[in-house]
């Protein structure tokens, strides 16, 4: 991904665009307005310039990611090139672990629930009718 060269700044809600965390601009915007995204813990505009070394939360759903910016773009790529855009913080990684693996022991303790087959079926309305 190629470095704006014209500007030290770049709007916001283009750069976490670029950086593939939403799938449009207007997914981003309306992010940024309802406080899912934070430059260093405070909420933003749409349009604030953000420059290299700053720090992003940005929450979608559970997922909360926090990430340093590393370069800055306008134009969104491939998903290997906006990855490298940023970089994500060792504490927000541990957090995403932690979060997996209480999903996933979650559903692992979930009994699962199977449909009867025709026969079962069968046999549940005789004993139903009876």
């Amino acid at each position: 991904m190629n470095k704006d060269n014209s500007d030290t700044s770049v709007r916001i809600d283009k750069w976490i665009w670029a950086a593939r965390f939403f799938k449009t601009r207007s997914l981003a915007k309306s992010a940024i307005e309802n406080g899912k995204v934070l430059i260093h813990g405070q909420k933003c505009k749409p349009s604030r310039t953000i420059s290299g070394g700053e720090t992003l939360t940005i929450r979608r759903g559970d997922d909360v990611k926090q990430i340093l910016i590393l370069i800055l773009s306008e134009h969104r790529g491939s998903a290997p090139e906006a990855q490298k855009l940023y970089q994500e913080t060792d504490e927000s990684i541990e957090r995403g672990e932690q979060r997996t693996a209480d999903r996933k022991a979650l559903r692992d303790s979930m009994p699962v629930s199977v449909r009867p087959n025709k026969k079962q079926r069968r046999q549940i309305h005789r004993f139903l009718d009876n």
